[in-house]
């Protein structure tokens, strides 16, 4: 599984987001120029996370976005629900009906575990840490 370019600029653009100082508006201009996005694509990717209420928007000339929600309380799996729907890895998993040999299926538990691992993982990761991470890998790489 890989998962889609969108959501991959979609974490770039909250990580962004999260940089700023808590609900000020960041025009879409700024969030396009520094996470080389184009604005078409911008506006594609943040309506997921605008309809599940993590990124707001406000129109007009001093228009733009803004976190909707504290960073501390944005895990990557928010996002990547957002973006990419239910983390469900296999068919299978989808509801219990979804495939017949469940019930014998060696597999089945598996793919079970290893998405709720990965779950796990992700829930893990707030946005918050990851924007710490990253400003501190920036000023290290400055510095040397």
């Amino acid at each position: 599984m890989i998962i889609t370019r969108a959501t991959e600029y979609a974490i770039r653009a909250v990580l962004f987001l999260a940089q700023q100082p808590h609900g000020d508006i960041v025009l879409k201009k700024e969030i396009c120029k520094t996470q080389d996005i184009t604005p078409a694509f911008l506006t594609k990717i943040l309506q997921p996370l605008i309809k599940a209420q993590i990124v707001g928007s406000q129109r007009g000339v001093t228009g733009g976005f803004f976190l909707r929600k504290d960073p501390e309380e944005i895990t990557l799996l928010d996002i990547l629900e957002a973006e990419e729907g239910p983390l469900y890895l296999n068919r299978c998993l989808t509801h219990d009906d979804a495939c017949d040999r469940n019930s014998f299926c060696p597999v089945h538990d598996v793919w079970h575990e290893v998405r709720d691992a990965m779950k796990a993982s992700l829930s893990k990761r707030t946005i918050s840490e990851l924007a710490q991470q990253q400003k501190e890998f920036l000023a290290a790489a400055a510095a040397s």
